[in-house]
């Protein structure tokens, strides 16, 4: 066998086929190589219970959950979480156009047209944000708020309640009407 002659054709073909196959490569776009940040789980027609003692204390309802890798959660089509009293009774509700809960706070937000009400006394609140600390077991904003109760409509801007929205305090007062309802 003559070694020089098959070598160079070898050798030819070699760099033909290198060159063939990085020549044709396409540059990447490096927009697709970015982290995605989207949701990694959706769930739907969720119902989180929270129960002390054997006895149900909150219900978180929602038609649509949104997990993001660092745990915190979103639910773009509503929120509704109910409080219950020692008894089992339904005490409290909190219904928002759209809400988020942050992990590393633990602390849930509702934006939109967020609903507050206390069922045993007859309130009611409307704002449009609302944060609940499950934590602290308060509820508060530092947006405009209106509180209806069986005599009368406080208006304000800022409030912090107790979570179950039995006794609460305003920042700052805006109008107070006496025997509107």
């Amino acid at each position: 066998m003559n070694w020089h002659v098959v070598f160079p054709k070898a050798w030819m073909w070699g760099i033909l086929l290198f060159g063939a196959l990085f020549s044709c490569r396409e540059d990447v776009d490096k927009s697709q190589l970015e982290n995605y940040e989207g949701p990694y789980r959706i769930s739907h027609e969720i119902e989180l219970l929270h129960s002390d003692s054997a006895l149900v204390r909150t219900k978180l309802m929602a038609a649509k959950q949104l997990e993001y890798l660092n745990r915190d959660t979103e639910f773009p089509e509503g929120i509704v979480i109910h409080f219950f009293d020692r008894d089992g009774t339904l005490s409290t509700t909190i219904r928002a156009d759209r809400g988020y809960y942050d992990r590393k706070n633990n602390l849930y937000r509702g934006e939109g047209d967020v609903q507050v009400e206390n069922l045993k006394k007859e309130q009611k609140l409307s704002s449009e944000e609302l944060f609940w600390d499950p934590g602290k077991k308060k509820i508060y904003t530092e947006k405009f708020v209106t509180v209806e109760e069986p005599d009368q409509i406080i208006k304000g801007t800022g409030m912090e309640a107790d979570e179950g929205f039995n006794e609460y305090t305003f920042t700052n007062v805006s109008g107070e009407i006496e025997n509107a309802l």
